[in-house]
């Protein structure tokens, strides 16, 4: 088989030419795109003034164009999305009814009305269109508005969304931006980009976007691109080591807006093991939060916390709850969750190490890679916990709250917790160990991309924040006066 082509996009123009061939990570396909370094001259915007277009179309053509791009997003239709699932089926991590899941709800994300709610809820749509006065008792008038900034976008590779949430989140705050496709998923961003210039390569929302793969960490090209000159935000997804090297660049008229790797768990309220009604609910919910796309996600659950005691009788709980947790994985849809692509190595070690020591672990599952629930007998994680992956998750029995809120830490992501009257009981306790996003148990992987995210708000740190003070000597006195 031929390596496919995958243009390099800038602002309205496909590029197909100096091609070099890249591995997709995983090694299971290569590419053709066009070589950064040629192109280190064109692939930045330039001087802030040429987004002065932006500035002369309104809040509503932005939506305008926007649900245009989205209903063009249709798999069904689109010969550019078509080409690009097929093609990630071989790079992505995923397995195919995942990916077939998300090419079919492409377009979703372009909704009107929620794009609306998105740029009024994150940032308020009267200040990205204009100035909007705020008064202090003890200040000056002021007047304050959001102006977009030109951005880097390191996209994360372990789900083809990151580039539709780019994409949006540029267009409403009215920036520029440069994403990086990752390269196990360089195929998504391209397909998006060519549609925007099927629909109008001189609109200012593409004019304004471009796609190109380079290799992480190639100093001699990155230190060229990431200058302030260049680019005022850098956001970036990812693993540790990708966004611990970003952090070399980082300079005075430089910010980076990090999205980087989390972990998430699950608490599990003494409710659950009411009765075996309330049990078999809680399973499935837990089931749903570290089964849910393969747990490829930072929202996806690694640990759970379950009340149940750690007494034998508490043990006992455990084990049957994890045994059902089991169950429902291979009850979920196989559009949401699947046996894994591959199983890691290192994982499948050290989880077939802990079948040997039966007095702490009991591991339910894993022979056939299909993922594994493993309860442990006393009321500690295993020491891999981070390492859980693949539909592979460790149930940790404890008997009191502060057990579960000593293991939150800066790392915490998403915690989803059962029943809703817990949730209710920690919603102001653990934000101060460190979580950063509560929701009801089974419902992880249904994120929205509006809101704070990562315990920061995206949009707001996206946009320049500029105030205008209004001053008079009949309002405030002079400092000039004696």
């Amino acid at each position: 088989m031929n390596s496919p082509v995958v243009p390099m996009i800038l602002r309205g123009e496909v590029i197909t030419s100096d091609l070099v061939e890249v591995p997709a990570r995983g090694g299971n396909i290569a590419f053709l795109t066009p070589d950064a370094h040629k192109y280190i001259d064109r692939i930045p915007l330039g001087h802030p003034r040429k987004m002065s277009d932006l500035y002369q179309i309104s809040f509503d053509e932005i939506l305008d164009f926007l649900v245009e791009l989205g209903n063009a997003l249709d798999i069904r239709s689109n010969a550019y999305l078509q080409e690009a699932r097929e093609l990630t089926y071989a790079a992505s991590p995923m397995t195919p009814t995942l990916i077939d899941y998300f090419y079919a709800n492409v377009g979703a994300g372009f909704d009107r009305a929620f794009l609306h709610d998105m740029a009024e809820t994150d940032i308020g749509i009267d200040r990205l269109e204009g100035w909007v006065e705020q008064r202090v008792a003890t200040g000056p008038r002021t007047r304050v508005r959001c102006f977009g900034s030109r951005a880097l976008h390191i996209a994360a590779g372990n789900g083809p969304a990151g580039m539709t949430i780019a994409l949006v989140r540029n267009a409403l705050t009215r920036s520029d931006a440069i994403v990086k496709s990752p390269s196990n998923d360089p195929f998504t961003g391209s397909a998006v980009l060519r549609t925007m210039c099927d629909l109008d390569a001189s609109h200012p929302l593409t004019k304004h976007m471009s796609v190109a793969y380079w290799r992480g960490g190639d100093v001699a090209f990155e230190e060229k691109l990431y200058q302030p000159h260049n680019i005022e935000k850098i956001i970036a997804w990812g693993g540790y080591a990708s966004v611990k090297h970003v952090t070399q660049y980082i300079q005075p008229g430089l910010e980076l807006i990090s999205l980087d790797p989390k972990r998430s768990a699950s608490i599990i309220g003494a409710e659950a093991f009411a009765d075996e009604q309330a049990m078999r609910e809680a399973a499935l919910r837990l089931a749903s939060d570290f089964g849910g796309f393969n747990q490829v996600g930072c929202t996806n659950s690694r640990v759970a916390y379950v009340l149940s005691g750690s007494d034998d009788e508490g043990l006992e709980k455990a084990n049957q709850l994890g045994q059902m947790a089991y169950d429902a994985l291979h009850t979920l849809p196989d559009r949401y969750s699947t046996k894994p692509k591959e199983y890691p190595a290192a994982l499948r070690m050290k989880v077939n190490a802990l079948r040997l020591q039966d007095d702490f672990y009991k591991v339910i599952g894993g022979q056939d890679d299909e993922g594994a629930v493993i309860v442990s007998q006393f009321p500690e994680a295993v020491d891999f916990m981070p390492e859980l992956d693949a539909r592979t998750i460790n149930i940790v029995p404890v008997d009191t709250l502060d057990e579960v809120l000593d293991a939150c830490d800066a790392y915490t992501q998403t915690v989803g917790i059962y029943p809703e009257s817990l949730k209710h009981e920690l919603n102001d306790r653990l934000p101060l160990f460190g979580a950063q996003r509560l929701v009801s148990l089974g419902y992880a992987s249904d994120v929205t991309v509006a809101g704070p995210q990562d315990a920061i708000e995206p949009m707001a740190r996206m946009v320049k924040w500029v105030v205008d003070e209004i001053n008079s000597p009949e309002t405030r006195e002079p400092l000039w006066v004696a």
